[in-house]
C-alpha cells in the first residue's frame, strides 16, 4: 500500500487491473484502517478515472454475493450521496412507488455516511431485518414487486471499509462504486448524481454495460430530481435538460426536501410521505423520481404518462400497501 500511496500522491493514475487488485486486498484485510483513509482521501483531492471507477467495481463484482432475480428484468433507483443536503429519503420512497405501480424493483442500499438516514436505516427503524436469502428475496419480489439488498450482506470489502467511511463522515469514492455493484446486475437504473463530472464519469461507464440507465442531477448540487432547480438528464442516446415547470411541477426550496436530525424523524417524514400526507414538495419529488424511473424501464411512454402511473401509486394507497406488505414479510 505505501507504494500505491506514493504513486498516487505524485498524481499518477491506477490502470484498471491495480485498481482492481487493490480492492480485493482492501477485502481481505490486508490494508489497516489509516491506509484505507489515506487512499480514500487522495480520491477526495482528484477525479477518479473510469479505467479505477471500472477496476474498483470489477472487484466488488468478482466478490459478490450472487443473487437470481435477473428473470424479474427490474429497476434499481440509487443516488451516489454525498451531496450534504440531508434529504429525506426520496429514492426508497421513489422504489416503493414503482412497486405499488406494478413494476419489479431491486434496491441496493446501505447506511447513511454522509447523511443522517440511509435506504438500510429507515427500512431497520421500522423492524425489518436484511437477508441474503435467494428465497426470501424471491418471495418479496413474487409479493410486493420489491427486494431490499443490504450492500454489506452483498459485497465484504463494503462492511470492511465501513467503520473508516463512517469515523471520516464525507464522501467517498465507495460512495461512486455503490450504484454499479448491485449483486444482481439490474437491467434498467435510476441513478442520481451530485455533479456534472460525476455524470459524464458514469455515461462512458454504462455506454460499456447493457444496463438501461438513466442519470439525473439537479442543477443546484442535489443527486436526484429535487425539483428545487433545473436537472439534466442523461440517457444511453441523449441528455437533456429540464426544469421543474417543465414536466408540471413548481419549483420548491431547499428547506422542503429537509431530512431529519434522526433517524426516527427521517422514518417519520418517509411514513408521511408514502400515507400520501406529506407536504406537497415531498410527494412531487417522490413522484417525479418514479417517474422518471418507470420512463427507464418503458422509455416508449411520455414523462405525462409516468407521472400518472407514479401519482397514482403514491396517492391511491399502492406505495404505502406495498410498503406495509414487505414490513410484514421481513420484520
Amino acid at each position: 500500500m505505501k507504494n500505491i500511496l506514493y504513486k498516487l500522491f505524485e498524481h499518477q493514475y491506477l490502470n484498471r487491473e491495480e485498481a482492481n487488485t487493490i480492492l480485493l486486498n482492501i477485502a481481505q484485510g490486508r490494508y489497516n484502517d489509516a491506509q484505507i483513509a489515506s487512499l480514500i482521501t487522495v480520491f477526495l483531492m482528484r477525479n477518479i478515472s473510469v479505467e479505477e471507477l471500472c477496476g474498483f467495481r470489477d472487484a466488488l463484482l468478482e466478490m459478490r454475493t450472487p443473487i437470481a432475480l435477473d428473470d424479474y428484468k427490474p429497476i434499481d433507483i440509487v443516488g451516489t450521496g454525498g451531496d450534504g443536503k440531508n434529504t429525506f429519503n426520496i429514492s426508497t420512497a421513489a422504489c416503493f412507488t414503482v412497486a405499488g405501480a406494478g413494476f419489479h424493483v431491486v434496491k441496493h442500499g446501505n447506511y447513511g455516511a454522509t447523511s443522517v438516514s440511509g435506504a438500510s436505516n429507515v427500512m431497520e427503524e421500522h423492524g425489518i431485518k436484511f437477508t441474503a436469502d435467494n428465497y426470501k428475496l424471491q418471495r418479496n419480489m413474487e409479493a410486493c414487486n420489491i427486494a431490499y439488498l443490504h450492500a454489506p450482506l452483498f459485497n465484504p470489502a463494503l462492511k470492511a471499509v465501513a467503520p473508516v467511511r463512517k469515523a471520516l463522515g464525507v464522501r467517498t469514492f465507495f460512495n461512486m462504486l455503490g450504484p454499479l455493484v448491485n449483486p444482481v446486475l439490474p437491467k434498467y437504473q435510476l441513478l442520481g448524481v451530485y455533479n456534472l463530472p460525476l455524470l459524464r464519469l458514469y455515461n462512458y461507464t454504462y455506454q460499456e454495460s447493457p444496463t438501461e440507465f438513466t442519470i439525473v442531477h439537479s442543477m443546484d448540487g442535489y443527486d436526484e430530481i429535487s425539483l428545487t432547480a433545473d436537472f439534466k438528464v442523461a440517457t444511453r442516446s441523449n441528455e437533456k435538460i429540464y426544469s421543474p415547470e417543465s414536466v408540471g411541477f413548481r419549483t420548491y426550496n431547499e428547506n422542503d426536501l429537509y431530512g431529519g436530525d434522526t433517524v426516527k424523524e427521517a422514518a417519520t417524514i418517509f411514513d408521511n410521505v408514502l400515507a400520501n400526507k406529506g407536504t406537497e414538495a415531498q410527494k412531487n419529488v417522490v413522484i417525479v423520481n418514479a417517474a422518471f424511473a418507470i420512463r427507464t424501464m418503458r422509455a416508449e411512454k411520455s414523462i405525462d404518462e409516468c407521472i400518472d402511473l407514479a401519482r397514482q401509486s403514491l396517492e391511491g394507497g399502492k406505495a404505502q400497501a406495498t410498503f406495509k406488505k414487505y414490513v410484514e414479510l421481513n420484520s
